[in-house]
């Protein structure tokens, strides 16, 4: 083949793919073209149905609101209604207090005169009475007052000789009824129980081998006795005292467990802080186990099972407290012994008596903790510990601090009064009994009519001597209350003390 038919070949090839292309590009054209009519007709579709959602939303939208409108109109009518019907209340209501208004002013103007002819009879009385009064003191020749007193004197002294008659016959006769009965039951309970007391006191003495220990106690510049106060809580008192060195402190048991330590520690003769500490730590283990074993033999001596035993451990630290120099352990054990044999007496409850009176001094072992009466403290720890309504009454009654609402919780008061009221149970210092016994006699004296008083039987009875032309029978009676309650609220004192009026009368003459 020659280069001409190359060349033709070439030309074909091109004119034919000028033709394709151009075949393309018609078809091409022509399928836009029916595109933009579908897309045309898709969107006139989508206006129409637009347009006729609009309406419908429109035709909505009116009807709502015609709804809305016409519910308000209908509650605005409901409400005038409402307003209506008020305002015709309000009126009906008003002319009602108008006319009770109306009512009220013609009773005020009735009242008003029916005062005013009151007024006028009131002061007519007034004048006829005056009158009289007058015609009655001229006829009598007395006053009103000089009249009056003459009457009540009369009156007066035949009332105070029949009251003082009275008086001296129903108290013989409860007196003597009621001394028989309680002489009877306390000697049979006292007849069957005895009890040993124990003195002691706020101070402890521990004995020395030789003074030359006393400087060992103290150690190089008071080391060793810081050691002993800080560790037990008491005061060491080193003085002149031959061979002994003092403990005080208000609680006894940590006296107690200061004593054991500082025995311990002299009759070891090491004396050093070190040394201290271990003593006294084996020392408070064994007066811990000394409280225990007390509260459970005072709970057996005495047969009260179930104590708790918490209420154990403080019974055992009454043995390390006193009253009055009356050890309160024993007064405890005393007190439910004598509560009981009174209960069995009377036919009472002899469990309830005995350990109220056990117990009833309970609040002493904690009274340096627990603000308050120990009375109060004692009754809140039966409570506690799941005692009976009964016991728990006891404790908080024995002092008169709250009712007694049992036989038992006075059998218990009275227990308490004996075993601690009896000659020899409690002691007092020399000075505050001479105190006591002094302010008795300043009582007495302060009173009227009073002539001479003495204090006997160790401070226990007052007796008083009027002058009997100024104290007659019934105020002799007057005076020994009177005195009675002055010295209660003024001294204090264990057990009771007795008030005596004395009043006689003496004529004397001589045979010539």
């Amino acid at each position: 083949m020659g280069p001409g038919s190359a060349v033709w070949i070439i030309v074909a090839g091109i004119a034919g793919i000028v033709l394709g292309s151009a075949g393309v590009i018609v078809a091409q054209r022509s399928v836009g073209k029916s595109r933009l009519e579908r897309a045309e007709l898709e969107r006139d579709r989508i206006v129409e149905e637009a347009q006729a959602s609009a309406k419908e939303t429109e035709l909505a939208a009116e009807k709502e609101a015609i709804e809305l409108r016409n519910a308000a109109e209908a509650d605005a009518q409901k409400r005038q209604q409402e307003l209506r019907e008020e305002d015709e209340r309000l009126h009906r209501r008003r002319e009602s207090l108008d006319k009770r208004i109306d009512r009220l002013e013609d009773r005020e103007r009735r009242l008003n005169q029916r005062q005013s002819r009151l007024d006028r009879m009131k002061s007519q009385i007034e004048e006829l009475y005056e009158k009289q009064t007058t015609e009655l003191e001229r006829i009598a020749s007395l006053t009103q007052d000089e009249a009056k007193g003459l009457l009540l004197e009369q009156v007066e002294g035949q009332t105070r000789d029949e009251m003082a008659r009275v008086v001296r016959e129903v108290e013989n006769q409860v007196r003597l009824e009621a001394d028989q009965k309680a002489r009877k039951i306390i000697t049979l309970a006292i007849e069957r129980c005895a009890a040993e007391q124990v003195a002691e006191s706020t101070v402890s003495m521990v004995s020395l081998p030789n003074d030359d220990m006393k400087g060992r106690i103290i150690g190089r510049n008071g080391r060793n006795i810081r050691a002993i106060e800080q560790a037990t809580g008491v005061d060491v008192i080193v003085d002149d005292t031959p061979e002994a060195v003092i403990l005080s402190s208000f609680d006894p048991v940590r006296r107690e467990i200061a004593r054991v330590a500082m025995s311990k520690l002299v009759l070891d003769g090491r004396i050093h802080p070190g040394r201290i500490e271990k003593t006294i730590e084996k020392a408070t283990e064994e007066v811990n186990a000394l409280i225990v074993e007390e509260g459970e033999r005072a709970v057996l001596d005495v047969g009260v099972p179930g104590i708790h035993p918490e209420l154990v451990r403080l019974l055992g630290r009454l043995k390390y407290r006193t009253s009055y120099g009356q050890n309160v352990l024993l007064h405890s054990i005393q007190t439910a012994h004598l509560a009981g044999m009174m209960a069995a007496e009377l036919g009472a409850d002899v469990g309830i008596a005995k350990e109220g009176g056990l117990l009833h001094d309970i609040g002493k072992a904690v009274d340096h903790e627990v603000e308050g009466p120990h009375a109060s403290i004692g009754a809140d720890l039966v409570k506690r510990y799941g005692r009976s309504a009964r016991v728990i009454n006891a404790v908080a009654a024995h002092h008169s601090e709250a009712e007694p609402q049992c036989i038992e919780a006075i059998l218990v008061e009275a227990a308490d009064a004996i075993s601690g009221a009896r000659p020899g149970a409690r002691r007092e210092s020399l000075e505050n009994y001479l105190k006591r016994v002094k302010g008795l006699e300043d009582i007495a004296n302060s009173f009227g009519g009073v002539s001479q008083s003495y204090a006997i039987q160790a401070g226990r009875e007052i007796r008083i001597i009027v002058k009997p032309d100024d104290i007659d029978d019934l105020a002799a009676i007057q005076l020994s209350k009177n005195v009675a309650r002055q010295v209660e609220d003024t001294l204090q004192y264990p057990g009771q003390i007795k008030v005596t009026v004395i009043r006689e009368t003496r004529a004397v003459d001589f045979a010539k």
